[in-house]
């Protein structure tokens, strides 16, 4: 142990000794591009990238001539980057000199570094070690002895790293979040730390208690319709913002790029253009970054000389003879609407590929019960959503899982609807 603590004790003495070289040398070449603007230290080289996830920059301070018996070196992570899983015979010292990043070992709960801080790595003892999300991090690694060099294991997961930034989130280590609202909300937005959580983590822990655990708890809608049906409602409450959070939810839990946008297609006939095309944009946007190309694959099976044709079969099919008795009942100064909700509701959307009927129509349900003021439309496409296949059951566990993001009296008058229309 003396003799481990005499080589940490040189090694830091020929650090700073280094430090003092690199500084006069930096002076003197100032334009050298190996120097960070704020570091006396060289940046170094760039880390193997089956050592590292993310960008890692090396600097090594020792090197054999030197006698040290130990190896010091600079490493800086940028936001997001870490070590794979390694561990060292004789164990390692880490300085953290800038920055904020997570530690942990084997078996152990992932802590908090940050500058100042001082880390005993011990022998053979698996460990990880990185930057944080937001913040890049950089520490000095101490390593005693001779044959002393890292033993490298398998990458640390994004599920991994993504708990470690949850759970070392301050504001989030004081709230009680119950398991399944962590697990659910990771699912849909792994590593998603909300900036609310640092001006109103009471209402976090309220919210995302109720959101993703206990309506989450209640039927048995799979992932993937609950958050298709998440976005067609914020788009008819003109929640853009959760909607750009949400489309990236969908991607994650497996939503296809033509079903997000065939959702944002499906609302244009009931929200109207102008209150989606802003959602068009943030669409495009959000795919755009997740490296999607644009335009995707059409999906039309109509053309301008079948669609109200098309649209008119397809309405009956779902409708049956209430689209007859529509038609016969409207005046003829308003016959047009009858021919235009055929031709472009139904003609141009309803018969396009990317979703099934069932999911359509469950998506009409989700916009309309959002929009608040149309019960009488409601009510027609919950006999609609029967008449495909989607049962009462269905419904209730859609309502029950917008009830977050449209509140309860929308949520109440759909219920309502809902028992109007299938009696109990």
């Amino acid at each position: 142990m003396k003799k481990a603590s005499f080589y940490i004790i040189a090694g830091v003495f020929a650090l700073t000794q280094l430090v003092a070289a690199r500084t006069s040398q930096a002076q003197e070449k100032s334009s050298e591009k190996t120097y960070h603007k704020s570091s006396l230290l060289p940046q170094g080289q760039r880390g193997p990238g089956d050592h590292f996830t993310g960008i890692v920059w090396i600097s090594s301070l020792t090197n054999p001539d030197d006698h040290l018996n130990s190896t010091i070196g600079k490493v800086t992570f940028e936001p997001g980057a870490r070590t794979n899983w390694h561990r060292h015979p004789q164990g390692q010292m880490l300085i953290v000199t800038d920055g904020s990043g997570y530690y942990q070992e084997k078996g152990s709960p992932v802590i908090l570094i940050k500058n100042g801080d001082v880390i005993k790595c011990p022998a053979n003892i698996p460990h990880w070690h990185g930057a944080s999300r937001k913040s890049a991090m950089t520490h000095i690694a101490i390593v005693p002895g001779v044959g002393n060099a890292a033993v490298w294991l398998q990458p640390v997961t994004d599920a991994e790293y993504n708990q470690a930034a949850l759970e070392n989130n301050d504001k989030t280590k004081h709230m009680k979040l119950t398991a399944a609202a962590i697990k659910n909300h990771e699912e849909l937005l792994p590593g998603h730390i909300s900036t609310l959580q640092n001006t109103d983590p009471e209402f976090i822990e309220l919210f995302d208690n109720f959101a993703f655990d206990e309506v989450i708890g209640y039927g048995t809608l799979d992932t993937k319709t609950r958050v298709l049906m998440i976005l067609g409602s914020t788009i008819a409450s003109q929640a853009l913002t959760e909607y750009k959070v949400m489309v990236g939810g969908a991607l994650n839990v497996g939503a296809t790029p033509v079903e997000i946008k065939e959702v944002l297609y499906q609302s244009v006939p009931y929200v109207g253009i102008a209150k989606v095309l802003d959602f068009l944009h943030a669409t495009n946007e959000v795919l755009v970054s997740r490296g999607v190309t644009l335009p995707l694959a059409g999906q039309s099976t109509t053309t301008p000389e079948t669609r109200e044709e098309k649209g008119l079969a397809l309405q009956k099919a779902i409708n049956g003879n209430r689209i007859d008795e529509m038609y016969k009942a409207s005046p003829p100064n308003q016959l047009h609407i009858q021919k235009l909700l055929s031709a472009n509701c139904f003609g141009d959307y309803y018969t396009r590929t990317g979703l099934d009927i069932k999911t359509r129509e469950l998506l009409t349900y989700s916009i309309l019960i959002s929009m608040g003021g149309v019960e009488a439309q409601v009510k027609g496409h919950i006999q609609a959503n029967v008449n495909v296949g989607n049962d009462k059951q269905t419904l209730l566990n859609v309502t029950t899982q917008l009830l977050p993001y449209i509140g309860y009296p929308r949520t109440l008058n759909a219920i309502k609807a809902i028992n109007e229309i299938i009696p109990e």
